[in-house]
This record gives structure tokens, C-alpha cells and sequence, in this order.
């Protein structure tokens, strides 16, 4: 699977596992940014990130606006803004939270995600012991509401916190308020039409794989 960038006049594809890398690098330049660091190598990014350095100077080749100096490597002000635009944290883009729960309101909490250009601009929920309060200045609103303000609002993303059994109908309401994309903390497989992308995020998934690695050791 492929996702489609663009490099100046120049089309750029990058696998969604290369896409995945990108905070890592950005993270590895970051640091070296702080440390005074004005060019880095492929090489020296593998090293940190223990990787494969020609994986590491294919992604990079494929984002970077300027060509990498024969030992020097790339200009990491300039690499640091190419991955920031490639990833679309320059560009802000809105968001809204269904279920404000404990995992909701984490996540309306964490401003980490403002780094990469998405700001939750308003949770819904059906509680109205939570309806009509604020998590860090985000007003919650009635899932009453949600179709008709993502409509109003333009709002093209949406994140679902609720339990397994409200989540399809949820993700119907944010698709007829013009979501096109949907990140699902919810442990079940959404009905979705062409042209809306899912990405599931399954918790459990991930405990299930340390538990089992953990039991598995104990056994040897």
C-alpha cells in the first residue's frame, strides 16, 4: 500500500512503513538539533534508530527538497521542515472525539498530537454528566450534535473512543458528517464505504502480544 506525496513538482510514493518511520527520524534530528548538529548522515540516523542505513537514506531521499553532500550527509534544519510538510504537521488539521471517557479524555488532553498538525477541536458523548464540560478548553458535546457539526465545520477526521457496541453506529454519524478519516480505539472491524480510511489502533492487540512474550519467557 502506498501513500502519495509530493516533492516539489515531483511525485513521491512512500510505503505506509516508511510513513511510520518518519516521527522516529524526526525525533533522531530533533535531538541532534539540540545538540548543535548541522548535518547528519543517513548512516549516523541508522545508527541511532538501529537500522538498516539504506532503508534510512531511501526514506529520506524520497522527502528531502535538497540533495545529501558526499560525507556530510543532509542540512537537518532543512530535512526536519521536508519531514514535518511531508507528514503534514505544518498543514492543522481539525478533529473530533467521540466518548469521553478515560481514553478520550487522555487523548483531548495529550496536545502531543498538535505536533503533527491534528488539534481535537470538540469531544461528543451521550452521558450528561459529561455533556456541556470542558477538557482543556474542548467543549463536549451531545453525540446529538456530531453529524451536523462536523458538517458545519469541515471537519474531515474523526476519533472513536466509545465501547464495541456503539462504535459502528458512531462511525455511520461521522461518516454522514463528512469524515473521510477515522481512528478506531474501539476492538471491533467498521462497515465503512470507499474512500474513508480507517486506521484501528487495538490496544488489547498490543497487551495480548507483551503477555504472551512475558509467559512464554517464564516457561524456558
Amino acid at each position: 500500500m502506498n501513500t502519495n506525496g509530493r516533492k516539489g513538482s515531483k511525485e513521491v510514493l512512500l510505503t505506509i512503513q516508511a510513513l511510520q518511520r518518519m516521527p522516529y527520524y524526526l525525533q533522531c534530528l530533533e535531538k541532534a538539533k539540540e545538540k548543535g548538529i548541522r548535518t547528519i548522515s543517513a548512516t549516523s540516523i541508522a545508527a541511532e534508530l538501529r537500522l538498516n542505513d539504506v532503508l534510512v537514506r531511501k526514506d529520506i531521499a524520497a522527502v528531502c527538497s535538497t540533495k545529501g553532500k558526499p560525507k556530510a550527509g543532509f542540512p537537518v534544519d532543512s530535512l526536519i521542515l521536508d519531514i514535518k510538510d511531508y507528514m503534514g504537521c505544518n498543514d492543522r488539521k481539525e478533529a473530533v472525539i467521540v466518548g469521553v471517557g478515560s481514553l478520550g479524555k487522555a487523548l483531548m488532553r495529550n496536545r502531543e498530537c498538535e505536533q503533527y498538525g491534528l488539534s481535537i477541536v470538540a469531544g461528543f458523548d451521550i452521558r450528561q454528566e459529561v455533556i456541556g464540560k470542558t477538557i482543556d478548553d474542548i467543549p463536549v458535546y451531545s453525540d446529538d450534535a456530531l453529524e451536523q457539526f462536523c458538517l458545519n465545520r469541515g471537519v474531515k477526521i474523526g476519533i472513536i473512543t466509545t465501547d464495541v457496541e456503539a462504535a459502528q453506529e458512531v462511525a455511520d454519524k461521522l461518516i454522514a458528517g463528512g469524515i473521510r478519516a477515522i481512528w478506531n480505539f474501539a476492538i471491533v472491524k467498521l462497515d465503512v464505504p470507499d474512500g474513508v480510511l480507517v486506521r484501528d489502533e487495538i490496544l488489547a492487540s498490543s497487551l495480548a502480544m507483551l503477555s504472551h512474550y512475558i509467559s512464554a519467557e517464564t516457561l524456558q
